[in-house]
């Protein structure tokens, strides 16, 4: 592919291709070499690939007020007249380019962040959801849901059975139709979340943590609980039931899948993420096959869930633990059942908090333990596919 180097005003720039516009965020010191395979990859999808050479990189700038980059780049395209750009960057690239679509979206179709060694190893950042997790999105819909079907009307009560952060989505959510929240949590999960949900106006009941199979496990004590409730109260009592509620699955279908495919600009080639509900990985999945079948679905496990030997194996068995938390199971759940996955693969806590203590230190990102699993998924499946492919985790 010929590659052209133009300037035009103060902006000296690399480009690549016909099509719509990929602009490529590369770093303090240029770092092109990270983005080997970049210039062949999108082309040949039908993109134009641009590349912002120095002097548009005023290191003393960039050192100082990362915001004025920002501005820069907004300025860079506003003088090239690009529209429908998206933009494609790794490490302090891919935040310069967070703060472009987040400041200046006017002209910005989509944001890939990539990983490193090639492979573009990419994550939705879904701590930018109100109740700053992925969750959000089923709480949203199984609200709207039940208030939609008449289940549930103002001053009634949403029951839920969490190991937080569907919770603290609920209790988002519920403030907002004027609904009360009572939620059932093992006492083992961590004090944040319970004084977030306190703080947010949920009624916690808190129980021992044991298995699905007891007949006091979290789970079923919430659906108890609701059962119960609803002889008493006249606006209606709803039990959330995360787990086999599938209109988890539809939620992430409708939102979760149809967002990676506009922002990855339909160049997403695999996704994995871990498992609670199921929710996310089946609507992704679902979502994604739909517009394109040969996008690889992974599930994320960790150590003590029974979901990678059913995957691997067809069998639900377990081994080892994790402190990790709201996520692995030892049942097929109904939103799970719907999941297209292709492969499955294991990691342990150890190499999960090194990817999180790693991006603390070194990208100034603090994330969770699950993160850490999807992110190791993420790693795995992207060598996995070899360089060159988009891979998309939560």
């Amino acid at each position: 592919m010929q590659e052209t180097i133009k300037k035009s005003g103060k902006f000296q720039f690399l480009e690549v291709g016909e099509g719509k516009p990929i602009l490529i965020l590369h770093g303090l010191m240029g770092g092109l070499s990270n983005f080997q395979g970049v210039t062949d990859y999108f082309p040949s999808k039908g993109y134009k690939v641009i590349i912002p050479m120095l002097p548009i990189y005023d290191l003393p700038l960039l050192k100082t007020n990362v915001k004025e980059f920002a501005k820069y780049v907004n300025q860079f395209i506003s003088h090239l007249g690009l529209t429908d750009v998206t933009l494609l960057g790794n490490s302090l690239g891919g935040h310069i380019g967070l703060l472009v679509a987040l400041l200046y979206p006017k002209n910005i179709k989509g944001l890939i962040i990539t990983g490193s060694s090639g492979l573009y190893e990419n994550s939705m950042g879904e701590y930018f959801n109100p109740g700053e997790s992925v969750k959000d999105r089923a709480a949203l819909f199984i609200v709207q849901d039940a208030i939609k079907r008449k289940l549930i009307s103002k001053g009634g009560t949403i029951v839920e059975g969490t190991a937080g952060n569907t919770g603290i989505g609920l209790a988002i959510v519920c403030k907002e139709y004027d609904l009360k929240l009572k939620i059932v949590i093992p006492i083992t999960q961590s004090i944040e979340k319970k004084e977030t949900l306190k703080k947010l106006g949920a009624e916690l009941i808190e129980v021992d943590a044991v298995p699905y199979a007891d007949p006091k496990n979290y789970i079923k004590q919430s659906k108890q609980i609701a059962e119960d409730l609803n002889k008493t109260t006249s606006n209606g009592v709803y039990w959330a039931n995360q787990f086999d509620n599938t209109i988890n699955t539809e939620a992430h279908i409708q939102t979760t899948a149809e967002e990676i495919w506009s922002q990855t600009a339909g160049t997403v080639d695999g996704f994995t993420c871990a498992v609670g509900t199921g929710g996310t990985l089946a609507g992704v999945s679902i979502g994604l096959k739909n517009k394109n079948k040969n996008i690889r679905i992974a599930l994320s496990d960790p150590m003590g869930s029974s979901l990678y030997s059913h995957i691997k194996n067809n069998k639900l068995e377990s081994s080892g633990t994790s402190i990790t938390e709201g996520i692995g199971t030892g049942r097929i759940t109904k939103n799970f059942d719907k999941a297209l996955v292709d492969d499955a693969f294991q990691t342990d806590d150890t190499e999960a908090l090194n990817l999180v203590y790693d991006l603390i230190e070194k990208q100034k990102i603090v994330l969770g333990g699950s993160s850490g699993i999807n992110i190791a998924g993420a790693i795995k499946l992207a060598k996995e596919m070899g360089p060159g492919k988009t891979i998309i985790t939560i």
